[in-house]
């Protein structure tokens, strides 16, 4: 299996970094503090292949605090307003989509 930094990156418009918190298996977005986010308004957005290269190459290396980045794709409102730019990505935004188990 290719590693996500040795796969060819194509970038149809406005994309973002995404991944799931290592201890807790949330999903975050990276933004432009070199940090991570719950709220995807606050994801830093690229719009060349060379810019998520670097922004994914980045990510990867914090294993720490998050697991399994990759570049995924967003949509922009007139107001600048960041949606998740595809099926995927709007599921994962929502969060769980089972009732998970209570602990006893």
């Amino acid at each position: 299996m290719t590693s996500p930094l040795q796969q060819k990156i194509k970038i149809t418009g406005p994309s973002v970094v995404t991944a799931n918190r290592t201890w807790d298996g949330v999903v975050i977005w990276r933004n432009a503090n070199k940090g991570w986010s719950t709220d995807l308004s606050d994801a830093a957005i690229v719009r060349t292949a060379d810019e998520a290269r670097a922004l994914l190459s980045e990510s990867a290396a914090d294993d720490v605090g998050a697991i399994g980045p990759y570049i995924a794709p967003v949509a922009l409102d007139d107001r600048g307003a960041i949606t998740p730019g595809n099926l995927r990505e709007q599921i994962r935004s929502a969060g769980v989509t089972i009732d998970l188990p209570v602990p006893a």
